[in-house]
């Protein structure tokens, strides 16, 4: 069994002196065939914050730790012919059910199937995770893992987006990190979550940092005015406009107030005139 797995299913220390915490973390197991990779992302960011900080706790259970075959092996030929291997059922299955045994909920955690064929993930998903205690992510490898593991046990399955990867490690740090921002407590400023891109279904405004000029031009006198309300409003009109230029199938989800809709014009307005006419 690898360092991680053990290290989830070892019990708290009794003679801890410290204040059990009011808070119930947020738990996430990944099952991967390359835990010291995944858990890379525990060593960064805000990922490895909330770690420290017991707002999260992260575990990677390898599937080879789980077969009964003599040389580990999880994988095999698929049955009709083709190319590449399958990840095996019983491995996974066997897996899982360890990951349950540690978690011991009342409740099962919902198992999230990294995959291209899956509904692409975005801020809504990461919401709808962040508000559960937890979640199981299966890192697929080579042409794809037993489907008979997907109809049993699998209650979603994940896009990272129409690109092939070589498995699901790299859109299951995505989504660790992504939830792991909407956890309570783990960034430092509660607001840098709620006014990041697509936490209001629209892209972010620009930031600007010191020196007011520097290479590249002078940052917006608005921004230098000390006016919060002026700056507030020019920021929420810059955002509306990136969205319009960058992705405008954002803005066909949602339905814009009369203010809104009034800064998206003066946006369009000043875009066109500064932009020269063909």
């Amino acid at each position: 069994m690898g360092r991680d797995a053990r290290a989830a299913m070892a019990d708290s220390n009794p003679r801890c002196p410290c204040r059990q915490p009011s808070f119930r973390p947020m738990h996430i197991d990944a099952i991967t065939l390359f835990p010291e990779w995944l858990l890379e992302i525990e060593r960064y960011g805000v990922v490895g914050r909330g770690l420290r900080e017991g707002r999260l706790s992260l575990a990677a259970w390898n599937p080879r730790d789980y077969t009964t075959h003599p040389t580990r092996r999880v994988d095999d030929r698929p049955y009709g012919g083709g190319p590449g291997m399958v990840m095996q059922n019983a491995p996974l299955v066997a897996t899982l059910e360890a990951v349950a045994h540690r978690r011991g909920d009342a409740r099962p955690a919902p198992v999230l199937l990294m995959s291209p064929q899956g509904e692409r993930f975005d801020q809504r998903w990461a919401e709808r995770l962040a508000e559960g205690s937890g979640f199981v992510l299966v890192c697929g490898r080579y042409e794809g893992i037993d489907q008979r593991f997907i109809d049993r046990y699998v209650d979603a399955e994940i896009s990272a987006g129409d690109v092939v990867l070589s498995g699901g490690e790299l859109p299951a740090m995505m989504i660790i990190d992504a939830v792991a921002r909407l956890v309570d407590g783990v960034l430092g400023d509660a607001r840098s979550a709620a006014e990041d891109s697509f936490a209001g279904t629209i892209l972010d405004h620009p930031h600007y940092t010191r020196p007011p000029g520097d290479v590249g031009g002078a940052v917006p006198d608005v921004l230098l005015s000390g006016d919060h309300a002026k700056i507030a409003r020019w920021r929420e009109k810059q955002a509306l406009g990136r969205t319009w230029l960058r992705r405008p199938d954002l803005l066909d989800g949602i339905e814009l107030d009369p203010r809104q809709q009034a800064l998206l014009a003066e946006f369009i307005g000043e875009y066109a005139d500064r932009t020269p006419r063909s």
